[in-house]
C-alpha cells in the first residue's frame, strides 16, 4: 500500500471515529464544516483523497487536528518526527509547500507545520473556527501576511500571531525562498450543534 492510500485508509477510519465520537450526522457535520454530505461519505468510504482545505474544515468542525485525522496509530506521549517524515500537505512544481509535523488533541487542538514558499508564490486560508490563533516564525526570506485584506512583513527572525477566523493569506513577494514553522492553537469542540452562520 502506497502512502498515500495509507494516509486516505487513516482519514477515512479516524474521521468516522470522531464524528461518531462526537456525536455528529453526516448531515450535522456537513453543516458544521461546509464539506458535502456527498464528500464525507466519498471520504469515511476512502473512495477520494480531499484537498487540503476540506481536510482542514473537517478536522476545525470536529474540533480535533489534522494529525489526528490523518494519523495512522496514536502513538506515545513523545512524539518524535525524524526530518523528512511530517506529512506533505502540498506542493507546487517550483518547490513550495507545506509540512505538518506534528498535532495533538489533549487540551485542544495544537499543530506544529513548516512552510516553504519560493519566489512569487503564496497560499491562502479560509477561515477557522473562531478562537483559532496563529503563530509564525519566519526563518528564512521575508514572509507576506495578509489578514483580512491587510499586509504584514514579516522578516527573518521575525514572528507574529494572528486570530485565524477570517481570510488570510502567506505570500512570498521577494526573489529569494522563504520559509517559516507555524504553530496553529484550535479551540476544542463539543456536543452536535450547528454553529449560527454569520
Amino acid at each position: 500500500m502506497s502512502d498515500l492510500e495509507d494516509l486516505t485508509q487513516a482519514l477515512a477510519r479516524n474521521l468516522k471515529h470522531w464524528r461518531g465520537e462526537r456525536g455528529f450526522t453526516l448531515d450535522s457535520l456537513a453543516a458544521r464544516s461546509g464539506v458535502s454530505r456527498g464528500m464525507i461519505i466519498q471520504i469515511e468510504q476512502a473512495r477520494t483523497n480531499p484537498s487540503v482545505g476540506t481536510t482542514v474544515k473537517l478536522a476545525d468542525a470536529l474540533g480535533v487536528s489534522i494529525t489526528t485525522l490523518l494519523d495512522r496509530d496514536r502513538g506515545p506521549r513523545v512524539q518524535l518526527v525524524l526530518p523528512g517524515e511530517g506529512v506533505r500537505m502540498w506542493s507546487t512544481e517550483a518547490g513550495s509547500g507545506a509540512t505538518m509535523l506534528l498535532g495533538d488533541d489533549r487540551r485542544g487542538p495544537l499543530e506544529v507545520w513548516t512552510y516553504r514558499l519560493e519566489p512569487g508564490e503564496g497560499t491562502a486560508s479560509d477561515p477557522h473556527l473562531a478562537g483559532t490563533l496563529e503563530m509564525l516564525h519566519v526563518t528564512a526570506g521575508r514572509l507576506t501576511l495578509v489578514v483580512d485584506g491587510e499586509p504584514y512583513e514579516v522578516p527573518a527572525g521575525g514572528a507574529v500571531s494572528f486570530e485565524a477566523n477570517q481570510p488570510h493569506a502567506y505570500r512570498n513577494d521577494t526573489a529569494e525562498p522563504m520559509e517559516m514553522t507555524m504553530a496553529i492553537s484550535i479551540p476544542p469542540v463539543s456536543g452536535p450543534e450547528v454553529p449560527v452562520q454569520r
